[in-house]
């Protein structure tokens, strides 16, 4: 079996593995699709808290089972070899304060598969504790389907913020997370949605997605504040800017994934007079199984917003592309022996 491998911070190979045999209510799954996203270079580059190398990376992961570990389906869990499957990534402890108070997504021994201590799914098959595995519908797409992961971490995003009918929405980011927030904002009841990037075929990725209002800078826009101001950038400058587009009473959302040695310079005065509420949100709460059911009623454009597929061998030049931010979502796909271009 072939495996990518982060050996070290800024070291890959691709690795010769013996295949993988499903534990004590584990799953084991041949991997369909694997996204890349801006967690996997944060991995890569060490800045990532608590991972441990070597590390094979990807957490956004569809699948086809082929073998069900001792007592899988002991409970009311009912999978069979050949289901079609996407997976959560999140594993926890289940026994500290945040497990036991509801914010399983705190836990300090949070643990994704292919993030921190786990191996992930850029691999020909991986396994998966039976309940972190949803099973998909015989007609979903299995690569469309890897989106379901980042859609589950924007579901979350929007259970922190208010969801009040009317709001005003201003994303910046048109990358992936951007537009599953942007996608799900009139189904939060917003009024507009308005959403910022600096790179042109990005805007153009959202006008398919169905977002109306997108500009270079928000300084191009019908208006000065927002209700609701997203960042899915992580980036300094734009999370500053940000700040200052918040309506009175209004909520802005830290949502990217800045380096975790960079701080912002923003205006307490500000936060104080206005009464703004600055709200986080860290990876998946409660919100996988909704985001399969949303994903299979069709909330999001997901073909709009995948364009190249990799194999294992081409996984460096993926990254590089990443990094790059050139095409829209990129996909391992191990099983692959060709990589595509997709649109």
């Amino acid at each position: 079996m072939r495996a990518v491998a982060f050996q070290q911070q800024g070291v890959l190979s691709l690795e010769e593995r013996e295949k993988p045999r499903p534990g004590y209510k584990e799953i084991l799954i041949e991997t369909a699709a694997v996204g890349i996203c801006g967690t996997d270079t944060h991995v890569f580059d060490g800045e990532f808290e608590g991972t441990i190398f070597p590390l094979v990376p990807g957490h956004e992961a569809t699948g086809t089972i082929v073998e069900l570990g001792e007592g899988v389906n002991d409970g009311v869990f009912d999978f069979h070899v050949g289901d079609k499957v996407a997976v959560n990534p999140s594993t926890t402890c289940g026994e500290c304060e945040q497990c036991l108070n509801g914010h399983q997504n705190l836990c300090p021994k949070w643990n994704g598969l292919g993030v921190v201590a786990s191996d992930g799914a850029s691999q020909q098959f991986f396994t998966a504790p039976s309940t972190n595995v949803y099973k998909l519908r015989p007609e979903t797409d299995i690569y469309e389907a890897a989106l379901i992961e980042p859609l589950a971490c924007a579901i979350r995003g929007w259970d922190v913020l208010p969801r009040r009918m009317g709001d005003h929405v201003l994303v910046y980011g048109a990358g992936t997370m951007g537009l599953l927030m942007a996608q799900l904002a009139h189904r939060a009841g917003a009024a507009s949605v308005t959403i910022v990037d600096l790179n042109a075929e990005r805007l153009k990725t959202a006008e398919e997605c169905g977002i109306e209002l997108r500009y270079t800078s928000a300084d191009d826009a019908d208006r000065e504040k927002w209700d609701v101001v997203i960042d899915c950038t992580g980036n300094i400058r734009a999370i500053e800017d940000a700040l200052t587009r918040v309506k009175p009473a209004g909520f802005f959302q830290d949502f990217g994934v800045a380096p975790a040695d960079r701080t912002a310079q923003f205006s307490p005065f500000r936060i104080y007079r206005d009464e703004i509420s600055i709200v986080g949100t860290m990876a998946v709460l409660n919100s996988f199984g909704r985001a399969v059911e949303m994903f299979e009623a069709g909330a999001i454009n997901a073909r709009a917003m995948i364009s190249h597929s990799f194999t294992l061998d081409d996984y460096e030049q993926a990254l590089e592309m990443f990094r790059r931010g050139d095409g829209r979502k990129l996909q391992i796909r191990p099983n692959d022996t060709e990589s595509r271009v997709l649109l």
